[in-house]
């Protein structure tokens, strides 16, 4: 891995021990809690690899249900998330998986829930407070949430990426990188495009009036 600065490895201004499993973790939970869009009623987290067997030590747990709550990396409210939570009638549920094959020691799956909706996604801590996010509710990505991206799930029709492009091009937005997946030929699919600026909520309304889009979602950390 090539590293920019030294900021890159030693991590963000952050509430420690660790930029991987404290800072990363928190990313990964203000990823999942931004593209949610609101506080859910209910969290489920998953630990995988190193975050399963360190978790607790390392401040994993209090991190990434600090993220999901919306503090930033150095928020200091990260050293009371649960007990946070827990007063905003949020109910936090830990699980550890120690059998499921895994690409990343420092993994954790995430899924939200409320009366409306839910969301699933799984992340990885790559060091130095990076992260990845290689999974949104079973769609295979690979998104570092350091660039403003917009999620756009849609059906798996002819024209999809063209049209969306288009409005792209008319806000005069430049598509810095993008990539699409599905789980079937004709189902649902999902596209990820990181731009070079943040997309204004107007032309992401005029994305989500496409025939065939079902949601459209920026992320800006």
């Amino acid at each position: 891995m090539k590293y920019r600065s030294v900021f890159d490895i030693i991590g963000p201004v952050m509430i420690g021990p660790s930029s991987s499993h404290t800072a990363g973790a928190a990313r990964i939970g203000r990823v999942a809690r931004v593209l949610f869009g609101r506080a859910p009623e209910r969290i489920d987290i998953t630990f995988f690899g190193s975050f399963a067997k360190t978790h607790k030590g390392h401040g994993t747990d209090i991190a990434i249900v600090g993220g999901v709550l919306g503090f930033d990396t150095s928020d200091k409210r990260i050293v009371d998330s649960l007990e946070i939570a827990r007063r905003s009638g949020v109910s936090v549920v830990f699980h550890i998986d120690e059998e499921e094959e895994i690409t990343h020691p420092n993994m954790a799956r995430i899924k939200l829930q409320d009366k409306e909706e839910s969301l699933e996604i799984t992340g990885i801590s790559i060091g130095g407070g990076k992260i990845e996010i290689t999974e949104i509710n079973g769609f295979t990505v690979k998104l570092s949430g350091n660039s403003p991206a917009l999620l756009v799930l849609h059906k798996d029709r002819f024209g999809m990426i063209a049209s969306v492009s288009n409005v792209l091009t008319r806000w005069q937005m430049n598509i810095a990188a993008m990539e699409v997946a599905r789980k079937s030929k004709g189902s649902e699919a999902l596209m990820v495009i990181e731009t070079d600026q943040d997309l204004p909520e107007d032309a992401v309304r005029e994305i989500e009036a496409i025939p065939h889009v079902l949601k459209a979602s920026l992320l800006s950390l």
